[in-house]
C-alpha cells in the first residue's frame, strides 16, 4: 500500500475497505483520509477504546487553547487541550475556516469566497510576517477511550463556561502559518506533513503493526514521504470507491446515516436539505421578469455553516461532532441537487447555475449565479472554483490561494525544508481555455450607464483596439449606423499619460456579432493582462477607461507591474518574444524558446499556471522534425530550467482521446509535465513598512522607469538609450532592449503629487 492503491493487490484493498467501512459505522463524525489513516497505522479499535492501545506520548501532542494563536493544525491531528485540571486528549476530526465576515450570515460578501490567507476585504492582502487565519476545529475527545475521557457534567460545565471549549463543543483558534503557500496545501499533505514533524516517534514505533520505516527500509525524509504519500493515496482511494460510503472532499459518511438524515422529518432532515437547494436557486432567480430590456445579473454566494444555524430547532444538531456530519450531508444533499437536476449547474427553468466556490470556508461556499447560460464555462459545478474573489478583485497571482511552490526556492533550501511531492499540491482546479480567457465581467448594468472589466490583449496592443461586450454592442445598435466616432478618456492612475492619449477620438465600429473601438492610442506601459475598467453612459458617445493602481507594485519574472492585471492573460501574451511590435519567437534562444511554448501552448489555471506534456515541447519550438543536436540543446535546457526553479516538474496522465490531464487520473497511464509558476516577488513602494499607510496627495514616492512618447521629429539623447538597456538588462527583459522609434526613456526618481 505504501505504493499507492494501484500497486496493491485487490484483496488487500478489500480487507482494508471492509475495516474503514466498520470504522466509518463505529464512530460519530465523518470519516477524514488522515483520521482513516489513523485508524488503520495507529490501530483503532472499535467499541468505545479508540486509540487507547496506540504507541503514543501523550504529553508530546500539540497544546491547544479556546482562542488563542496556535501552529497549524491539519485534520487528523492529535491534541491536548489544557484546562484548569485534567487535559483533554481528542483527535482533530474536521476543521473549516471561519473569516469574521461570515459570521453575520448566510448570504455574504462574494469576495471572502476563495479568498487568499490574510484576505480582510476585497484588495490585495497585508503582507504578513506570520500570517495568520482563524479555524475552527472539530475535537473528538472520545478517541482515546474511557480511561482518558472526562465526564459529560464536567464537559457541559466546560462548553458553559466557554473557556477551553466554545458553547458547541468546538475550538476556535488563530491558526498560525508558515507561509501562504502552506495554507494552500491539500489535506493530506498538510497531514503528511505534519506526522514526521509532530508524530515521527509514533510514526516510527515498534509497537504498530508495520511502521513506515520497515516499509521503505530507510529512515530518510524523502523516502519516508514518499510511502506516506502512497498509504494516504491507497486510503483515500478506498474510501471513495466503497458502495457503502458517501464521500465529500476528503469526509466520508456510511449511506445508511446519510440517507437516515434525509427520511428525518425534524430539523436538517429530508425538507430542510430541499429547502437549502431551493434557497441557492430562488437567491439569484429574478423575482420578476422587468418591462424593458435583460433583468440584470445577479450572484449570491452562501455558506453552509451559517445556513444550518439558522434553521430553527437545529442547535442541537451543529455542536460536537454532529456539526461535522450536518455540514457534509448538507453539502452531499446540494451536490446531488446539481448532479441530478441540473445541466453541468445550469438549471434551465430559472437559467441559475449553482457552483461550489470554497470547500473550506464555514462549511463550504455555494455559488449562485443569474443568468447562468451565460456564465457556463464547462469547468466541473463540484471543484472549487474561487470565482468569488477572482471577480471581485484581480489580484496578482502570488496573493491568491497558492497551489504550487514559488520559483526561486534555492535546491539546498528546499532539501532542508523537506521538498514537498508537487504531485500531491492541490492544482485540481478548472483550467482555462484560452476561448475564455479574458472575457468581460459585468460589474454594473442599470438603466444609466453599463460597467465592465476586461485584461488588455497582446492583439488589442497591436491593433489598437477594444472590443465591446455583447450588452454594450447590443445597447449601441439604437445608434442604427455600422460606424461613428466617439470619444476614449483614459484615466491611469500612478502611470505616465500624454495628453493626446488621456482624451482621444476614435472610431467605434460595429457589424454582425462584432463591435470595438478602433484607432485606440495605447499607452506605452500599458501590457497584455492589465485590467481594464470600462464605463458606458447609455445613450452617450463616450467610453470612460481607467487602471487601479496596486497598493505595491509586483515584478512577476522580472516584468515590474504596477496595477491590477490578469495572471492567465500575462502568462499566455507575455511569453518571451510577445511585445506590441510582433509576436516571434525569432532571435530567442533554446531556454527562451522552451519558457515560451510552456507558457503559450500549456493548459492555464487561473492563477497563471502553465502545465504542458514533455513529450509536446518539441512541436511546441521546432516545425520540423528536431535534429539530434536540437534534441539535446533542448533536453539541456529544461533540466536547467527545472534546477533554477523557472520550470518544475509535475506527474498526470494521458486519455483514450490523446489529451493529457492533471492531476493524473484514475486507470490512465501516467506521462511528465512541465509547468510555469509566474514568479511574483513584491517591490515595496520607497519608505514603506509591513504595513502601508495611505498615500496623500502632496507627498513624495518612488516612480519606476518608464517610456515616454517625444515630440514628432525629436530623438532620446544617447545617455537615455543607455539607461534604458541597463534597465532591459536588470529586468531580464528578452524582446530588445533598444528604444522603440519616437519614445525616450525616463529614468526612476522621486515626484510628490
Amino acid at each position: 500500500m505504501a505504493g499507492g492503491y494501484s500497486a496493491t493487490p485487490a484483496g488487500e484493498l478489500a480487507r482494508l475497505r471492509r475495516y474503514l467501512e466498520a470504522v466509518a459505522a463505529d464512530r460519530a463524525c465523518p470519516l477524514h483520509t488522515a483520521v482513516a489513516f489513523n485508524a488503520a497505522y495507529f490501530g483503532y479499535e472499535r467499541g468505545g477504546e479508540g486509540y487507547g492501545n496506540g504507541p503514543f506520548d501523550l504529553d508530546a501532542f500539540p497544546r491547544l487553547t479556546l482562542g488563542d494563536e496556535v501552529a497549524v493544525l491539519p485534520v487528523g491531528a492529535l491534541v491536548r487541550i489544557d484546562t484548569g485540571s485534567d487535559p483533554l486528549y481528542a483527535e482533530i476530526v474536521y476543521k473549516e475556516g471561519r473569516h469574521p465576515a461570515l459570521d453575520e450570515g448566510d448570504e455574504i460578501a462574494g469576495w471572502v469566497s476563495g479568498a487568499p490567507l490574510g484576505a480582510s476585504g476585497p484588495e490585495r492582502p497585508e503582507q504578513m510576517r506570520r500570517p495568520v487565519r482563524r479555524e475552527l476545529l472539530v475535537p473528538d475527545l472520545t478517541a482515546f477511550g474511557p480511561a482518558l475521557q472526562l465526564g459529560q457534567a464536567k464537559l457541559r460545565r466546560f462548553r458553559a463556561r466557554q473557556k477551553w471549549l466554545n458553547k458547541d463543543g468546538h475550538v476556535v483558534v488563530s491558526a498560525r502559518y508558515g507561509s501562504p503557500e502552506e495554507a494552500g496545501l491539500d489535506d493530506t499533505t498538510a497531514f503528511a506533513l505534519h506526522l514526521l514533524a509532530h508524530q515521527r516517534e509514533a510514526l516510527l514505533s515498534p509497537l504498530v503493526p508495520v511502521s513506515v520505516a520497515h516499509l521503505t527500509g530507510s529512515s530518510r525524509e524523502e523516502q519516508l514521504r514518499e510511502a506516506l504519500g502512497g498509504l494516504l493515496d491507497t486510503v483515500d482511494h478506498v474510501l471513495r470507491t466503497s458502495d457503502n460510503l458517501r464521500s465529500w472532499g476528503h469526509y466520508a459518511l456510511t449511506r445508511v446515516r446519510v440517507a437516515a438524515g434525509l427520511r428525518h422529518d425534524g430539523p436538517l432532515g429530508g425538507d430542510d436539505l430541499r429547502a437549502l437547494t431551493g434557497s441557492l436557486e430562488r437567491g439569484a432567480a429574478p423575482a420578476t421578469r422587468r418591462r424593458h430590456g435583460l433583468n440584470g445579473s445577479r450572484t449570491v454566494y452562501t455558506a453552509i455553516g451559517p445556513w444550518l444555524r439558522g434553521v430553527d430547532g437545529a442547535a442541537p444538531l451543529l455542536t460536537c461532532l454532529e456539526y461535522a456530519v450536518s455540514v457534509c450531508r448538507a453539502n452531499l444533499a446540494v451536490a446531488d441537487f446539481v448532479r441530478g437536476d441540473t445541466d453541468n449547474g445550469l438549471r434551465a427553468e430559472t437559467d441559475v447555475r449553482i457552483t461550489f466556490d470554497d470547500g473550506f470556508e464555514n462549511g463550504g461556499v455555494w455559488r449562485s449565479h443569474h443568468p447562468g447560460s451565460q456564465g457556463a464555462d464547462g469547468s466541473d459545478p463540484l471543484r472549487p472554483a474561487g470565482r468569488g474573489w477572482r471577480d471581485a478583485v484581480c489580484a496578482p497571482a502570488s496573493h491568491q490561494t497558492a497551489a504550487l511552490p514559488p520559483l526561486g526556492v534555492p535546491p539546498e533550501e528546499e532539501a532542508e525544508e523537506g521538498r514537498r511531492d508537487i504531485d500531491a499540491l492541490p492544482v485540481d482546479i478548472p483550467l482555462a481555455d484560452d476561448d475564455l480567457l479574458g472575457q468581460p465581467n459585468y460589474l454594473r448594468i442599470n438603466d444609466s450607464e453599463l460597467c465592465w472589466r476586461l485584461p488588455l490583449r497582446l492583439a488589442h496592443l497591436m491593433d489598437g483596439t477594444l472590443p465591446l461586450p455583447p450588452r454594450a454592442r447590443e445597447a449601441l445598435a439604437c445608434l442604427g449606423v455600422d460606424a461613428a466616432p466617439v470619444r476614449l478618456e483614459l484615466s491611469h492612475p500612478g502611470g505616465e499619460l500624454d495628453a493626446e492619449e488621456e482624451v482621444q477620438e476614435v472610431l467605434l465600429k460595429l457589424g454582425g456579432d462584432s463591435g470595438m473601438l478602433r484607432g485606440v492610442q495605447w499607452p506605452i506601459d500599458f501590457f497584455p493582462g492589465l485590467c481594464l475598467y470600462v464605463q458606458w453612459p447609455r445613450g452617450g458617445t463616450v467610453f470612460r477607461l481607467r487602471t487601479i493602481e496596486l497598493d505595491d507594485p509586483v515584478e512577476v519574472d522580472g516584468q515590474l507591474v504596477a496595477h491590477r492585471y490578469d495572471p492567465g492573460v500575462l502568462t499566455r501574451e507575455g511569453a518571451p518574444g510577445s511585445g506590441r511590435y510582433g509576436d516571434s519567437a525569432t532571435g530567442l534562444d533554446t531556454r527562451h524558446l522552451v519558457l515560451r511554448a510552456v507558457r503559450r501552448f500549456g493548459r492555464l489555471t487561473p492563477d497563471g499556471h502553465a502545465l504542458l506534456d514533455r513529450a509536446a515541447l518539441p512541436r511546441g519550438i521546432y516545425h520540423t522534425a528536431p535534429s539530434p543536436h536540437q534534441v539535446s540543446a533542448l533536453a539541456q535546457a529544461i533540466d536547467q530550467l527545472l534546477a533554477e526553479r523557472y520550470l518544475y516538474p509535475a506527474t498526470g496522465s494521458r486519455g483514450a482521446d490523446g489529451q493529457p490531464h492533471h492531476p493524473a487520473r484514475e486507470g490512465e497511464p501516467r506521462i511528465a509535465l512541465v509547468g510555469y509558476a509566474p514568479n511574483t516577488v513584491v517591490v515595496p513602494r520607497s519608505g514603506s513598512a509591513d504595513r502601508v499607510p495611505p498615500r496623500v496627495r502632496g507627498v513624495e514616492h518612488f516612480v519606476h522607469g518608464f517610456l515616454r512618447r517625444l515630440p514628432a521629429g525629436a530623438v532620446p539623447q544617447d545617455t537615455q538609450r543607455a539607461a534604458y538597456r541597463e534597465h532591459c538588462r536588470h529586468v531580464g527583459k528578452a524582446d530588445g532592449w533598444e528604444l522603440p522609434p519616437g519614445y525616450t526613456f525616463v529614468t526612476a526618481h522621486l515626484r510628490r503629487r
